[in-house]
């Protein structure tokens, strides 16, 4: 069941922008992962941007070799 799990700065999105990012990225992983509307799940994580070194440190940095696109930044 793929699972997206998306950090990101807070970006103050509308209910229906939430929506339609939910779209776009569900029909992607139809797409390539072959999954079914019902098995795809997506959290979006809003992160101010001092807060940004701990998804770093936790969640980038050490699995840098299990990116499939890695960041274009370092810290």
């Amino acid at each position: 069941m793929p699972h997206v799990d998306i950090k990101c700065f807070t970006r103050d999105l509308t209910d229906e922008q939430k929506s339609a990012l939910a779209e776009d990225i569900t029909k992607v992983i139809i797409r390539h992962l072959q999954s079914k509307d019902s098995s795809v799940s997506i959290a979006l994580n809003e992160i101010e941007p001092d807060a940004w070194q701990a998804v770093w440190d936790a969640e980038i940095a050490p699995k840098m070799d299990a990116l499939i696109k890695k960041p274009g930044y370092s810290m």
